[in-house]
Order: structure tokens, then sequence, then C-alpha cells
């Protein structure tokens, strides 16, 4: 199959592309800069531009990028950046798709849990209602950006990532310098909970969503058993054989980050994937402490 990705240097877009090279799929790329060969398309978002003409013939379409959430404090500038890189840059993909003659079959967009907002001990499922928060708002433009590859009658699956596990990058790569040294603890009371997912998954549910005809909408792409961030955070201590003994109490954490430490470090997510499972998706890693243990290995 032939296949056009953007995002393609990012943790998930780098684990995607080997896994369809190592099976024999063509692979092209979406890229920010002047397109260097056959194999790579150059579009800038933040302009409205992209060599569409290039863009035929596609069986599926993998769209990955966006401005990092979780690099700085949330200026109104880096609120707009993570806002606009996402829903400019999926409506502009999005309406190219829809001006083809010969459309991709499937759209797989990046999306987030961030959609649910701070819902305490509520089980979310896909079917569950978004937040109110600004990370809330960004998911649901990022998704309605995602309309006119729809009415195209493309099949469109948004992909609400949780919190990727890999120790090469995300969430538990900025976690493991202070938890190796022996600093690490819990978040404000450790009750919020982590809706996580490995990264061998994230690659294997993507996999599924470009194949199976059926999946279109949203999908949570989260492991099926969430746990708390006490949970997490006693499992990594005991995975890397260190202490946990330092809470970082939660006005600090606002202190430090601002507004993105209620958004997410604080909130609280208990989400299902509820799709993945009516599929039968085997998930390779269900429990938090051997998932630690492989992916830390």
């Amino acid at each position: 199959m032939k296949f056009l990705i953007s995002g393609s240097h990012g943790l998930v877009g780098k684990a995607l592309i080997e896994s369809l090279t190592n099976d024999g799929h063509e692979i092209h790329r979406l890229v920010r800069r002047r397109a260097v060969g056959s194999f790579e398309i150059e579009w800038h978002p933040n302009q409205g531009q992209i060599d569409a003409e290039h863009l035929e013939r596609f069986d599926a379409v993998v769209h990955l990028a966006g401005e990092s959430i979780a690099s700085g404090r949330w200026s109104a500038e880096k609120k707009q950046k993570i806002r606009d890189s996402r829903v400019k840059g999926t409506r502009l993909l999005s309406r190219s798709l829809q001006q083809l003659s010969q459309p991709p079959a499937s759209f797989v967009c990046a999306s987030a849990i961030g959609y649910y907002g701070n819902r305490g001990d509520q089980v979310l499922t896909e079917e569950s209602s978004p937040g109110n928060d600004f990370l809330s708002q960004v998911c649901v433009e990022w998704e309605e950006a995602t309309q006119p590859a729809i009415e195209k009658g493309i099949r469109t699956v948004n992909a609400r990532f949780g919190i990727i596990l890999d120790k090469e990058g995300g969430a538990l790569a900025k976690m493991l310098p202070p938890f190796r040294m022996g600093v690490g603890g819990r978040i404000g009371d450790g009750k919020q909970w982590m809706s996580w997912i490995a990264l061998d998954d994230v690659i294997g549910g993507l996999r599924l969503a470009l194949t199976n005809q059926v999946l279109l909408g949203a999908v949570n792409f989260v492991a099926p058993h969430p746990v708390t961030n006490a949970e997490f955070t006693r499992a990594l201590g005991r995975v890397l054989s260190r202490p946990t003994l330092f809470p970082i109490p939660a006005f600090g954490v606002r202190l430090v980050f601002g507004e993105m430490a209620d958004s997410l470090l604080l909130a609280s997510q208990r989400v299902e994937p509820a799709r993945l499972k009516d599929l039968g998706y085997d998930f390779k890693h269900s429990e938090i402490g051997p998932t630690l243990s492989h992916v830390l290995k």
C-alpha cells in the first residue's frame, strides 16, 4: 500500500514508518521544507500552502503533525501555536483531500484524550461529551477540521491518544531523570487518573485503523487498565528500583507550569478503549508494571 504521513519525525511517526516499511509498504512524507526526492511532499500549513497535485492516489493518509503541548509554559502565543498547528493544518489537509479526483480510502488524524477535560473518577468512552478547558476546545476543533474529508466519503478516524509510554520520547522520557535520581514522587494528591498506552499498541492500533473498513470516527488509543498517578509513581519506582518519596504539591506544579499543570499533570481522565475492544484488538501491554518493565528494559 501507499501511505502519506505528516509528523513523520515525531515519536509515533517514526515508529509507524518503521513498522509499515518493514512490511514492504511505500511511504511518502509531508514536510515543512523544500521536498527532497519523490517521496516527500512540501506543505506550509500556517501559510495555507500545500503541494496538492502530488496528493493523488494514496491508499491512506496519516496526519500526526502538531506543536508540542508539553514544552514550556502556555503563554498566549504558545496556545495559539498549539491550536493553529492542529486545526489549520488538519483543515488544509482535509480540504486538499476533498478536492482530489482520486482521494485516499482512509484518513487517520491524531487527536487526544484531552478532548474529555478533567473528569475525576468518571469512566470515559468515545461517546462521552467533551470538556470545557483549552485542550478540550482544541481537540473539538481539531476533529471538526476533518469534516471536508468526511464529506468527500473518505473513511476518517480521529485517534484520541492517551499518555504514550516510550523511553525515547513523550511524557515518560521527561519523567525518567528525576525518578532515576531518586527524587520522583506523585503529583498533587496522586488520585488523578492517567490513561496510558505503550508505543507498540499505538502502532498496532494505527495499523488496525488503516485497514479495518468498519472503524471510523473517534477512537480512544489507551490501554484497558488506566491507573492513578500514585499507582503509576509506585510502579515506575519499583521498575527503576528507586524510592518515590518526594511528592510535588499541586500549588508547586501550578507555580512552575501555570495553566499547563491543570490540563496535563493534575487533570484526571479515566478513559476506556471501547472501540478498540469492540473490534477485538489484542493489546500487547495492558498492565502498567509489566509495561514499564518492557519499555525500560
